[in-house]
């Protein structure tokens, strides 16, 4: 059995699901994108190609076994892109979630049975189908529960709108002793600077008492106040519109004082460093292409 334990985003990993990029299929058609990220660099000719993004992917996993996490991979789909495995499902306390995502990605859930299976299947759950919600929006920071949503009355013309209201409802009736605090993320189909695709795109704590914010991600202003007030001015690193978009929140603890981040991020990784954390630097630029990064390539089923 897999003694399931997570209780917060930055406790010592012990054991994680890591996407896979391996046979991930032709670039997608306009048609097919699921974000404009995506769609901005299919139609410049950009898009990665899968064996970069196998590449970046094994940089992570080798930074994993630095680490002596246990480290579990998807089953392989043929054509088909299972890099982000966040989104399918995520773990809070002792208990497995399955994520209802869109359902062109059901399958996704399909290839990491292997490791469900392991799991006392009395801690696995699936929300009814009107409960949408993905593992981006749900950041947990042990008392606290924060998930991402959006409270537009157009909620279901956005793709990019991926957890909603009864989601939100959903974890608080599930884990009655937490705080659970809903943010309303900025939407955007067109223009992939102003839309925070999950709360992770726009906010991450890191360490014991730090976090990366991006003030214009959240459409109230009282949302972002209230982690200002939360974790201290002093304790949160402001990312620019630009930093946003190459996804600076998204990166992932492995403990307290070890984050990986994507090689580029200069100015990020100095703070990280001038503040004491080991920062482990990989090359991740063209997986981010898909409006995605480090967190959201993990799963993690173990913390300490």
């Amino acid at each position: 059995m897999l003694p399931l334990h997570v209780t917060n985003e930055t406790s010592r990993l012990r054991a994680v699901v890591l996407g896979s990029a391996i046979n991930n299929g032709p670039t997608p058609t306009q048609e097919e994108a699921y974000d404009p990220k995506s769609l901005e660099h299919i139609l410049a000719g950009t898009y990665p190609v899968e064996e970069d993004m196998v590449r970046e992917m094994e940089a992570f996993h080798q930074v994993f076994q630095k680490y002596d996490v246990k480290v579990y991979r998807p089953e392989l789909i043929e054509n088909y892109n299972q890099i982000f495995t966040r989104d399918i499902g995520f773990v809070i306390d002792d208990v497995f979630i399955k994520a209802n995502i869109l359902p062109d990605r059901e399958r996704e859930l399909d290839a990491i049975q292997y490791v469900i299976d392991q799991i006392n299947p009395a801690k696995v759950v699936r929300p009814p189908e009107e409960v949408h919600i993905e593992g981006g929006d749900v950041m947990l920071w042990n008392d606290y529960i924060f998930i991402g949503t959006y409270k537009g009355s157009d909620y279901k013309d956005y793709i990019t709108a991926r957890t909603n209201l009864q989601g939100v409802n959903y974890i608080k009736e599930l884990f009655p002793h937490k705080i659970v605090k809903e943010f309303d993320l900025v939407k955007s189909k067109l223009e992939a600077r102003d839309n925070a695709l999950h709360l992770d795109c726009c906010f991450q704590p890191i360490g014991k008492n730090k976090g990366i914010i991006y003030k214009s991600g959240f459409r109230q202003e009282s949302d972002y106040v209230y982690l200002v007030k939360l974790f201290g001015k002093e304790n949160l690193f402001h990312i620019t519109r630009d930093e946003m978009y190459h996804m600076n929140s998204n990166v992932f603890s492995i403990d307290e004082n070890v984050v990986v981040s994507e090689q580029k991020f200069t100015r990020l990784n100095k703070w990280l460093r001038d503040h004491d954390f080991t920062v482990e630097e990989i090359p991740y630029a063209e997986i981010a292409k898909q409006e995605g990064l480090l967190r959201c390539s993990t799963l993690p089923l173990i913390r300490d």
